[in-house]
């Protein structure tokens, strides 16, 4: 009851706080900010997508009207590129950054030498390049087999040699996900997902650092020290409702994602890898909160604390090193990713969540130790 009853005054305090409830939903933008960004930088990395969606027609690429009728401007059309013919060349590049993303030159016969001018400065510029390039590669491979006396019928055989059929296979079982398109399930999975289930726990470690400071500041914490009440418990009175809130805040995030339809899975796994990297977070937060005097240095320390665990949290899903393999296993976060991003979940995944335990349990303790040690001096 005297546990209950410290928890209830937390979550009260925790509730009338209107910078944490501003804090949710800056966390639902910055979802929503985050979602939008992987949407939109996939889709202008991806000619098929960017086919897709449309922009594509509208970006012009400059062409002389000598090849009005080329196998080099079919093949343009034929990838949804708007041609924009022009008479003469300088012209074409004063054009060039406004009107028209590339302008390409080609030389009289019998050299026909390709030059290209792109405007790099545009947002679409990677995928433009990847479609005149194809072009481009395609018409010398075509003048080439010319040259060696093939006819056109002879070409399309050359180069159609291999017609490819996909036949897709559990088309049912796939699962919807808002884009078709590998970079977006890199970034989504790859960062975004533990990132984004990890925000509330960040923001957890300074509520309760805010919390014990706080109570400091107000000349309220030895009124709590000198209460019938155990250390252990005191620890978990503040504990336990900062640890609620922030992962049901990461389930709140898990089932905005399946709305944004990215589906995450293993949801029950994941909210136990979360419940001790949040017990981590909470204990270091009340560590630092004992040895500080005010709420300016409590949150100095913990943004240190926060940077340096990001940097160690998310470095390793950048890391594509084999031989490192075994050791970033351990690492929360790419256990996370292995878990949000497959539905089969496997025995020996989880062992990998062993140090992440330990960590937690061990942090945990200390915080009791120090705790112990505070209420000595102070009473």
């Amino acid at each position: 009851m005297k546990i209950m009853a410290l928890a209830k005054k937390e979550s009260q305090d925790i509730l009338k706080n209107k910078i944490y409830l501003m804090v949710i939903v800056v966390q639902v933008f910055i979802i929503l900010g985050a979602f939008g960004l992987a949407f939109m930088s996939s889709v202008v990395s991806d000619p098929a997508l960017l086919d897709d969606y449309g922009p594509s027609k509208a970006l012009k690429v400059g062409i002389s009207e000598d090849l009005r009728n080329s196998t080099l401007a079919e093949d343009l059309e034929s990838q949804n590129v708007n041609l924009y013919y022009y008479k003469d060349l300088d012209q074409a590049k004063e054009l060039l950054g406004t009107r028209l993303v590339a302008v390409i030159e080609v030389s009289p016969q019998p050299e026909q030498n390709v030059t290209v001018d792109f405007n790099t400065a545009n947002v679409f510029y990677p995928v433009i390049s990847t479609k005149v390039s194809n072009a481009i590669v395609k018409f010398k491979t075509d003048k080439r087999l010319e040259s060696a006396g093939l006819n056109s019928s002879q070409i399309q055989k050359v180069e159609n040699m291999v017609n490819l059929n996909v036949v897709p296979v559990n088309e049912k079982e796939s699962s919807g996900l808002a884009l078709n398109s590998p970079y977006f399930v890199e970034i989504m999975y790859g960062f975004l997902v533990p990132f984004i289930l990890l925000l509330p726990l960040f923001l957890a470690s300074n509520i309760v650092t805010d919390s014990i400071v706080g109570e400091r500041e107000r000349k309220t914490f030895e009124v709590l020290l000198m209460a019938p009440i155990s250390n252990t418990m005191v620890i978990f009175g503040k504990t336990l409702p900062i640890l609620s809130f922030a992962l049901l805040q990461s389930m709140a995030w898990i089932f905005l994602l399946d709305l944004l339809r990215v589906p995450i899975y293993n949801t029950l796994t994941l909210f136990f890898i979360l419940l001790f990297i949040g017990l981590g977070f909470i204990s270091i937060g009340i560590i630092i909160s004992m040895f500080v005097d005010s709420t300016k240095e409590a949150n100095s320390a913990i943004t240190i604390v926060l940077v340096f665990a990001t940097f160690i949290l998310f470095m390793p899903l950048f890391i594509k090193a084999p031989y490192f393999e075994v050791i970033l296993n351990f690492i929360p976060t790419v256990l996370m990713v292995k878990l949000a991003s497959t539905p089969v979940l496997n025995f020996k995944t989880l062992l990998y969540a062993a140090p992440t335990v330990i960590i937690a349990v061990v942090l945990f303790l200390l915080t009791v130790r120090y705790f112990r040690h505070e209420r000595a001096i102070r009473l």
